[in-house]
């Protein structure tokens, strides 16, 4: 069978799947962000945590919530990373450096994941089961609850309440997150994921060396690490290593895992506010975005090599080039940031690709949650734009975008440029974190770059070449890490306060649907525009005059 027919064949299949999967999955997700029914263990933990199960909340409530919820997941998990080597199930492995142990800990309460260490060695089984699988499960819920709340906002008329981020974030995880990742881990275990806690293993190699092989609960953290999209590995190699990604089989898995809950909060808003065609026209969006990057990345590493299997640096060989530039494309579309291939290596074309859809603000289709409040943004500036081309007040299902609205988006797609462009000029203009780019000229550029788009974005995902591991990078990361999370939940859940405040008006003639081909070309437009107008200078100064050359 040729390379590409194989490639197709893995690519259709991925797509049935998410289809088989994505269609029930968003319906239960609407289910669990509407219901008004509290499952037995859901009252036993409101009980514990002390949660009016009676009472929602206003925006600014809710976001003191989050916002305290996510201190608290950070405080908790320096101090564990801190301390692991006088904890239990350490294996031998030592503390972090504080700038690295808090780079982390922000890290995977973000959704991140960014990783400046070497995972294997870097963190004990106790610490990644307790504290970094933890964070998987509940740094994918916040965000999913937060879209939660401004899809119910866009939904209510006249209500001053957007829900129960307590409630929110319990029901996501019960009723979803977990049930999702112990179907998915088992998979993965039948796939030759390992799951133990042996002590490592120390073997000596035909030439006389020795190494130590670990082992640890992998398949558990690999689960929700791709079907939340987090992305950190539990190995330094992530979903190259053979432990955590063994078989073609197991790596379309991970591909479904990372791509399926996004996709299918997409259906889920449709449903939400009670009109489906939203939620399919949001659906054509997303896909398209994410089907051209494939396209485009399958492409240029294609044509970067006179071989008939194209370019296959950096590649691993168990997967071939299509299944490593589908996860590359999946993973940076996502916030997901697992790799089972080097960026690094990609052809500059390529990898270009890559960091525009992080710079695209990973909205095809984005990560759990996050994607879709980054979607829905954009669908606010589109009609704000549409609005004043034909001179109407522009609305989005029945609410108005006033000033007030327009400007808590416009806020909203600032913040990630600011941050990315702000850092990446700072750590080039000094000489110190330039001797850490393994690489000069545009590829070096490309590296800084990459780092930011990865971090503002909550993705992850790195170039390789760049020693981070160093107070500035670790700082530096992290404050974009939060910033980048933070400050658009904020505006998102202010975008919410306002929204929910207005009576729904209902269609008239003049009313501009929001569910037609034409609107979805709008949104393309509107978001590769954004997109360009702000970073074109930057990737001129980067891939483009690296694939020039």
């Amino acid at each position: 069978m040729s390379d590409t027919l194989s490639g197709l064949l893995t690519f259709g299949v991925l797509v049935a799947l998410l289809v088989a999967v994505g269609l029930p999955l968003g319906a239960w997700l609407a289910k669990t962000l509407t219901d008004t029914a509290h499952w037995r263990v859901e009252r036993m933990v409101h009980r514990l945590v002390r949660v009016d199960t009676s009472t929602e909340q206003s925006w600014k409530s809710y976001a003191v919530s989050v916002i305290a919820f996510s201190i608290a997941g950070i405080v908790i998990l320096f101090t564990l990373i801190l301390s692991q080597a006088r904890l239990p199930l350490s294996q031998g492995t030592g503390g972090m450096f504080w700038h690295t142990a808090l780079n982390t800990a922000v890290s995977f309460v973000t959704n991140t994941n960014w990783q400046s260490y070497a995972g294997e060695i870097g963190v004990g089984p106790l610490a990644q089961t307790v504290g970094l699988t933890v964070q998987n499960f509940v740094s994918a819920a916040v965000g999913i609850a937060v879209v939660g709340a401004l899809m119910r906002a866009i939904a209510r008329s006249s209500a001053q309440t957007i829900g129960n981020f307590w409630v929110d974030i319990t029901r996501v995880v019960v009723r979803v997150l977990l049930p999702g990742a112990f179907v998915a881990a088992v998979v993965l275990m039948v796939g030759g994921v390992i799951q133990n806690l042996r002590s490592p293993l120390t073997v000596t190699s035909l030439d006389g060396a020795e190494q130590v092989i670990r082992g640890g609960l992998v398949a558990s953290q690999e689960a929700i690490k791709q079907f939340g999209t987090n992305g950190g590995g539990y190995f330094n190699a992530n979903s190259a290593h053979p432990f955590e990604n063994p078989t073609a089989f197991t790596n379309l898995v991970q591909i479904f895992l990372m791509l399926v809950i996004p996709f299918a909060l997409t259906r889920t808003f449709g449903i939400v506010v009670g009109d489906r065609r939203q939620g399919w026209a949001l659906t054509a969006f997303a896909g398209t975005l994410w089907l051209s990057s494939v396209a485009l990345t399958t492409w240029a590493e294609l044509g970067a090599a006179s071989g008939p299997a194209g370019s296959m640096e950096g590649k691993e060989v168990r997967f071939g080039l299509w299944s490593s530039t589908i996860f590359a494309a999946s993973t940076t579309g996502t916030s997901t940031g697992a790799v089972n291939s080097l960026h690094e290596s990609y052809s500059p074309l390529g990898g270009g690709v890559v960091l525009g859809n992080m710079l695209l603000g990973e909205i095809s289709p984005g990560g759990v949650g996050s994607g879709l409040y980054g979607i829905l943004i954009i669908a606010i500036l589109s009609v704000f734009v549409a609005g004043l081309m034909v001179g109407r007040t522009p609305e989005y299902l029945g609410k108005t975008i006033g000033r007030r609205e327009i400007t808590c988006a416009a806020l909203y797609s600032l913040v990630m440029p600011v941050l990315v462009l702000g850092f990446t000029g700072a750590s080039l203009a000094m000489a110190g974190p330039r001797e850490t780019m393994t690489a000069s000229g545009p590829h070096g550029l490309t590296e800084v770059l990459y780092a930011y788009a990865s971090a503002a974005n909550n993705n992850g995902s790195a170039f390789a070449g760049l020693g981070a591991d160093n107070p500035w990078y670790n700082l530096t990361l992290a404050t974009c890490m939060l910033l980048g999370r933070f400050l658009p939940m904020l505006l998102v859940l202010r975008l919410a306060g306002l929204l929910v405040e207005q009576k729904k008006r209902p269609d008239t003639a003049g009313t501009m649907p929001t569910h037609t081909p034409l609107f979805v070309g709008l949104l393309i437009g509107i978001a590769l525009i954004l997109a360009g107008l702000t970073f074109f200078p930057a990737l001129a100064l980067g891939p483009l005059a690296e694939a020039l050359a």
